[in-house]
C-alpha cells in the first residue's frame, strides 16, 4: 500500500461504494413514496446498507438473514449464509474498513475536532462482546425461535436496534413522505435515541457501533484469522517500536496480533510503520506497494 495516499484512497473507495450502492435516484425524487424493488434487491451488498433506504440498490445481509429466519416456513438461509461466509473467508473485516457506508459516517463524525475519549481497557474488552450478543440473540436467536399466532416472527435487530436503518431508511422516508408521520410512535422515538447515542458517541470514540454493536462485523470477525486477505508482519524487519499500535484506532497491536478479530483492515498501521514491516497479503502474496 502506498503510504502517502493510503488513507485518501480508502476514503474515496468508501464514498464511491456508498454512492454506487445507493444510486436509485427515483427513490429520492418520488417523495419517499417508493423504494427500489428490482432484481438487484435480491442480492446482498457486503456491508450494512438498509433495504428501506430510498436509494438502496441491494439488500442488507443482516436484514436478509432475518427475513429468511423469521418467515413462517423456517427456511434455511442458504444464500445469505453462503454469501456472508464467502465474503468472510475472502476478506474478513476488510469490508468494515473499506465498504461500509455507516463506518465512513462514524469516521467523519470522529474527525470533528473535540477531545477524544479512551474507554477503560477492562470495560472496552467486555463491551466488544456485545456485537456477538447482537448477532446470536437479536439477529439469529429471536427471529428463529419467537413465533406469533400466525407462525411468523420479527426482524428484531432491524426493528428495534439498527441505527443504520434509522439513518438511511427511516429518517429519509419520514422526511419525504408526510403520510408516514402520523404513524410514528414510541418505537421510532426509541430508535432515534439509539441513533443519537451512536452519532454522539462517534464524535468522541472511533467507530463505536463497529466496536460494540455491529452484528455484521461480528460475523466477519469469525473468519478473520482464516481469510485470504490478511495483515502480515515481517518479523525480521519489525523493531517493536509500537508505532502501529499507537496509530490503530481500533485498539489493536498489529505487531503482535495482525489478524485480530477487531482489525478492520484500514491500513493505517501500514502507513505508520517506519520499517515497512507491515503489509496486506492475499493468499500469502503481498498486495500493493510500500
Amino acid at each position: 500500500m502506498d503510504k502517502k495516499h493510503g488513507s485518501k484512497l480508502r476514503k474515496i473507495v468508501q464514498i464511491c461504494w456508498g454512492v454506487l450502492t445507493n444510486a436509485y435516484l427515483k427513490g429520492f425524487t418520488a417523495g419517499g413514496s417508493t423504494i427500489y424493488t428490482g432484481p438487484l434487491k435480491h442480492f446482498c451488498v457486503p456491508g450494512m446498507n438498509c433495504y428501506s433506504c430510498p436509494g438502496a440498490l441491494g439488500a442488507c445481509p443482516i436484514g436478509a438473514l432475518q427475513a429468511v429466519l423469521n418467515s413462517r416456513h423456517r427456511k434455511f438461509p442458504f444464500y445469505v449464509l453462503g454469501f456472508l461466509m464467502t465474503i468472510g473467508l475472502f476478506l474478513g473485516r476488510f469490508v468494515c474498513g473499506w465498504l461500509c457506508l455507516f463506518g465512513l459516517i462514524q469516521e467523519l463524525l470522529y474527525m470533528i475536532p473535540t477531545p477524544k475519549l479512551k474507554m477503560p481497557e477492562r470495560l472496552d474488552k467486555v463491551l466488544r462482546y456485545l456485537k456477538y450478543v447482537m448477532l446470536i440473540v437479536m439477529v439469529v436467536g429471536l427471529p428463529l425461535l419467537y413465533r406469533n399466532d400466525y407462525g411468523s416472527s420479527k426482524p428484531f435487530f432491524c426493528e428495534f436496534v439498527c441505527p443504520v436503518g434509522t439513518l438511511e431508511g427511516g429518517i429519509p422516508l419520514v422526511l419525504m413522505n408526510d403520510q408516514l408521520r402520523p404513524a410514528l410512535g414510541g418505537l421510532f422515538i426509541f430508535k432515534m435515541s439509539v441513533l443519537a447515542v451512536c452519532i454522539l458517541a462517534s464524535i468522541f470514540i472511533y467507530r463505536p457501533f463497529c466496536k460494540y454493536l455491529c452484528p455484521l462485523g461480528a460475523f466477519y470477525a469469525l473468519f478473520q484469522k482464516v481469510s485470504l486477505v490478511k495483515l502480515d508482519v515481517d518479523k525480521s524487519a519489525c523493531v517493536s517500536c509500537g508505532a502501529c499500535a499507537r496509530k490503530c484506532a481500533m485498539n489493536v497491536d498489529p505487531s503482535k496480533t495482525p489478524n485480530s478479530t477487531e482489525c478492520i483492515r484500514c491500513g493505517e498501521c501500514i502507513k505508520s510503520c517506519p520499517k515497512n514491516a507491515l503489509r496486506f497479503t492475499c493468499a500469502g502474496k503481498k498486495v500493493g506497494t510500500t
